[in-house]
Parts: structure tokens; sequence; C-alpha cells
């Protein structure tokens, strides 16, 4: 048993490690992988482009690997040892036949016979190494021969000379001085090669950079497309183009568009049939009430009427959304200062700010509308009111800040439901619906914004309206 229970304390010692080895391993994965994502470019066509590019240098990158290690590599060592050979038998041939004193005919037979030139000096001492090219193969080559078929002491130089090689070599007697052609020792057009496949890499990718654009830009239309459509505006000059999945994509989108403005026509249609008939009872009521004679028990009555008529339009309002409004380019600066000169008619102490270029495109109605409720929301039940406008390259901000009493956190979301009242609160509108907050909303989220509250430096409620250019 004992032996039994080491084992299985080992086993479960051994399987603790591994799990812990795999997390790790995991987690150094998970890095790695957050580093990669960053490190990607976002776009589609940035993206595109480095799947077709990164495998192109990759490949040529291995081609030429191979070309300079197996071809290039090998071909000079061939042309090296050729070089060496040719040397080494005219070292021998220097040694069977003294007795040519001036060396003349091994001079010519090297120069005609082998292309070398030959020369020989006074036994000495040999020059010190020079330093060695950057790019040392021949040197590395022809050294390595030298040192294995001839066995003297001898010196390079791959320098000196752009287009000749010298090589000395230490004999009993005398010092053999070799001047060789430097295209027999190296392969000296590798770089036509390099060069032709360096082009037509570069001919590829700019191909492959066209053809990307063509594909790309029927997305990006797309995508402008939807954006604008989120915002409430027209796009009239869309088509679908491009590839067949792309131009399916376009086609669901602007199907999708039809459907869409097609219910929404149709809501309105019904909404007006409907607002038509109820103003018809209301006016018969109000006519009914004018014919009766004056009586003060139908006053409530009268209100009541009033209240129904108010509430109505409400309602309409904001089942309508205000949607047969076409976008304008619109000047905010002025736009808020009018909602300043309307607050400040009405009694209230305002200020009014704006930040960046005032020109934004919107629906100007539904747009002012929007900032009216938030503007008479706040003015309902605060003293001081403060609008700022910020607009950037991509939003357009508009807070209102006043210093009434607020809205409690948990409930700042609630009041945009529609006809939701809270007995203290200060979203109640004047005809008791509960729609104001409601149809800023909507009317700012039909320009693919937003509406969020917030605490205002003044004390109360900041309304914050935000959205795209």
């Amino acid at each position: 048993m004992t032996t039994l229970d080491s084992r299985m304390t080992a086993l479960r010692t051994s399987v603790t490690a591994l799990r812990s080895f795999a997390a790790r391993c995991y987690q150094l994965y998970e890095r790695a992988s957050a580093t990669v994502k960053g490190l990607m470019p976002k776009g589609l066509f940035a993206r595109a482009l480095l799947i077709i590019i990164a495998p192109m240098v990759l490949l040529q990158s291995v081609v030429a690997f191979m070309f300079m290690e197996r071809h290039y590599n090998l071909v000079t060592q061939r042309l090296s040892a050729g070089v060496v050979q040719d040397i080494a038998t005219l070292i021998e041939v220097y040694k069977v036949f003294p007795q040519d004193p001036n060396h003349s005919q091994i001079r010519r037979i090297a120069q005609e016979k082998l292309g070398l030139v030959i020369d020989f000096l006074p036994v000495g001492d040999l020059p010190p190494p020079g330093p060695k090219p950057f790019f040392s193969l021949v040197d590395q080559a022809l050294s390595e021969e030298v040192r294995n078929r001839i066995g003297r002491p001898f010196w390079v130089d791959t320098v000196g000379r752009s287009a000749l090689l010298e090589v000395r070599i230490r004999l009993d007697d005398a010092v053999m001085r070799v001047f060789a052609p430097r295209g027999a020792a190296y392969v000296s057009n590798s770089h036509i090669f390099l060069g032709w496949m360096v082009g037509t890499s570069l001919v590829l990718i700019t191909v492959a950079v066209l053809f990307l654009r063509n594909q790309i830009r029927p997305i990006l239309r797309l995508a402008d497309a939807a954006e604008s459509f989120g915002k409430g505006r027209d796009v009239p000059d869309f088509r679908p183009r491009g590839a067949r999945e792309v131009r399916g994509a376009a086609q669901a989108f602007l199907e999708m568009k039809r459907r869409i403005e097609r219910a929404m026509e149709q809501r309105t249609a019904m909404l007006a049939g409907v607002s038509h008939d109820l103003r018809t009872i209301l006016t018969r009521f109000k006519l009914e009430l004018a014919m009766i004679a004056d009586n003060p028990e139908l006053d409530p009555m009268k209100k009541d009427v009033d209240e129904m008529a108010r509430m109505l339009e409400a309602y309409l309002s904001f089942a309508r959304g205000d949607l047969g409004e076409q976008p304008a380019p619109t000047d905010m600066a002025a736009f808020l200062q009018e909602l300043k000169t309307d607050t400040e008619r009405n009694g209230h102490k305002s200020s009014v700010n704006f930040h960046g270029h005032p020109i934004v495109t919107v629906r100007p109605a539904a747009f002012k509308r929007c900032l009216a409720n938030l503007v008479s929301n706040a003015a309902r039940h605060a003293p001081s009111i403060s609008i700022t406008g910020h607009r950037d390259h991509r939003w357009l901000t508009v807070t209102v800040d006043d210093d009434g009493p607020g809205i409690v956190s948990h409930l700042r979301e609630e009041v945009f439901k529609p006809f939701l009242r809270l007995d203290d609160a200060r979203n109640q509108d004047e005809g008791g619906t509960g729609l104001g907050l409601a149809i800023a909303r909507d009317i700012a989220r039909s320009h693919g914004g937003d509406i969020m509250l917030s605490d205002s430096p003044l004390g109360g409620l900041r309304a914050t309206v935000r959205v795209p250019v």
C-alpha cells in the first residue's frame, strides 16, 4: 500500500506540474497573440495587402537563400577550386623545370592557356592579412582551397583590385604571385538573377495593390452607405458593385433599407389616419362644449379635452419621429444662440458656448426639438442653464447643464422610457405625457447618436447629446 500511495502521490505531482506548465504556455500564447493583434493593421485594405505581400516576401527570401546557399556557394567553391588547381599545376611545373631561369615559359603558359598572370618575388615574409570583406564568400572559398590543395603559406587579397584576385604562395626559393580574373573564381552575374526576382516582385505587388483597391472600394462604399443611413441621411447614388459577395451584401443592405423605409411610411400613414380620426372627435367635443351655455361645471371637462389634445400631439410626434425631414447643413452656433434667446425670453438665466467648426449636417427641425426638450426640461426645474457645444472631426457634442435638484443616478436611464412619470422628478412635461426625454433620445438616435445623463458641475443635471458629423 505504501508503494501504491507513493506512486499515486508522484502521479498527482506530475499531473499538477503538467497543468501548471500548460497554464504558463497558454498565458504565453495569449500574450503573444495580444501583441500580434496590436501590431497587425486594422484596415481591411492593409490586412489584405499584408496577406499577399507576406507570403511573397517569404517565398522570395527562401528562393534567394536557396540560390545563395546552394547554387551561388557551390559554383563559387568549384570555380575557386579550378583556379587553385591551375595554381598548383604551375607550382609543379616550376619545380619540375628549373632549367628556365627567367620563368618565361611558365608565364607564357599561365597567361595563354590558363588566363593567369604570374610573377616570382624574392623569398621573404608574406604581407599581413588585410581586413575581410563583409560578404567574404569568395575569400573564404579561395583560402580554403589553397589551404587544402597546396598546403603552403599563402596570402590572398580579394579587395585591393576590383577586377583581379591576388594570391601569393611562398615556395622554397621564391614567392609566387598570381593575378586571376575575379570572374574566374566566383559567379559574377548573380545580381542579374536577384534583380529580376526583386523587379518581378515589385511588379506583382503593384498589380496586387491596384487590384485590391478596386476590390476594397465597393466595401468602403457599402460601409459609408450604412453609416449614412444610420445617421438618418439619404444615400441616393449607392449601387451594388464589386465581387459577387460584396454585391450580395450591398443588395441585402438596399432591401433592408427599403423595408425599413416602407415600414416607417406605413406607420406614419397609419398614425396620420389615427390622428385625423381622433382630432375629428376632439373637435366635435369642443364644438359641443362651446354650444352649451356657460356653466362652471364644464370647465374641468374643457381642460380635460385640451389635455387630451396635447397628449395626442405629443404621442404622435414621438411615434412619427419627424421622418419626413431631410438632413441639411446647419449652423450649430446660431442654433444654440436661438435656444438661449428663447430660454431668456421665458425668464431663465442661460449661457452658450460653442467650440469648433459650427456647420453640421442634421435634420434641423428635429434636432432643434431634441435640444429644446432638454432645455425646457432643465428650465422647468432650474433657474440657471448653461449650454455648451463642441464639434471635432467625428462628433458633435452638446451639453445642457443646470443647477436644479437633478435626478438620482438609478433613475437616469428610466426617465427615457415613454410615458414614465416621476412624482418629484424633473422630467414631467407640461401636458403630463412624460415624452419629452423619450422624444429627445429618439431624435438623437435617429441621427446615429445618443443622450446620456450625468451630474452637472453646476450642481444639477447634465444632459449630453452626442451625434456623429
